[in-house]
């Protein structure tokens, strides 16, 4: 019975995500012959040519695009092996990785954590990044879990699993003051100051498409890509915030702003994302629903 050589599959799935062997050779810190040699012989090992050159760059054979799918599995397996080793997911502690995406509401956040929040056998780490580094963490299981309030698809190399947790109406928020109330929302959007999500966001499109559809033109006096800074402009800049209420909750609960109405088929979603894994872990389990 013939086994793999698994430094050979190393260096070739180095090579077919870097597309260039002089730069997959500095990488491995191994010489261009030495690392050229290693993939020659597995390829004979399994029979088929790899890659074929074009200009200076490798391209992957019919026969490479399916290796590299099984070396993305078995990679991926060694680093959540790893991972469950060194974060000690099978012991009494355990440690609950999350990403979530920069321009999440940090309230979202907080509401969807509270279950794990202040317990004693939980240890909680929580970066924030765009979704693209967070997805690329999450491959190797360097995370357990994404917020986002974008959907992922998944496929053969990257199996995401993508479940909606909530999703809510936009509102209009701004100040609690007899000016605001005695205003007629959203005609009146044109006569105060709009605080905007960036013109990247899902909200923001959906918010022009609404100011379109009903006859609406304003000028954004703000436009902000994190949440967070939309809140507080929304509580101290004096003018209408176009965000989901959890943004805003605490500052609507004690009266500071209020929720003006909320926008007709202007929603924002929210999505936990996880990888596929031989071991989930109990608590993420509980996190999800099941």
């Amino acid at each position: 019975m013939r086994h793999l050589n698994f430094h050979h599959l190393y260096y070739f799935w180095t090579v077919a995500k870097e597309g260039h062997l002089t730069r997959s050779a500095q990488k491995l810190n191994v010489s261009q012959s030495a690392l050229s040699s290693q993939i020659r012989q597995l390829e004979s090992q399994l029979g088929h040519d790899l890659f074929y050159r074009q200009g200076r760059s490798l391209l992957l054979s019919e026969a490479g695009h399916l290796v590299l799918e099984y070396a993305e599995s078995i990679f991926n397996l060694s680093s959540e092996l790893m991972a469950s080793m060194q974060t000690g997911e099978y012991q009494k502690v355990q440690q609950l990785r999350i990403g979530a995406s920069a321009t999440l509401s940090r309230n979202f956040q907080e509401n969807f954590l509270q279950p794990v929040i202040g317990k004693n056998n939980i240890k909680l780490v929580i970066k924030s990044s765009n979704l693209d580094d967070l997805l690329n963490q999450l491959q190797v299981h360097k995370l357990d879990l994404i917020l986002s309030n974008r959907a992922v698809a998944s496929d053969s190399s990257t199996p995401w699993r993508c479940k909606l947790l909530a999703q809510q109406r936009v509102c209009l928020v701004g100040p609690n003051t007899d000016q605001f109330n005695a205003l007629s929302f959203p005609q009146a959007l044109a006569e105060v100051k709009i605080l905007l999500p960036g013109a990247n966001n899902e909200i923001r499109s959906q918010f022009d498409m609404f100011c379109e559809l009903h006859g609406i033109s304003v000028t954004p006096y703000a436009e902000v890509d994190d949440m967070a800074m939309l809140r507080l402009l929304a509580r101290d800049a004096g003018g209408v915030a176009v965000v989901p209420e959890v943004v805003v909750q605490d500052e609507i609960q004690t009266g500071v702003l209020k929720n003006y109405g909320s926008l007709e088929s202007v929603t924002e979603s929210f999505y936990a994302i996880t990888a596929k894994r031989h071991w989930d872990l109990p608590i993420l389990t509980e996190l999800l629903g099941g």
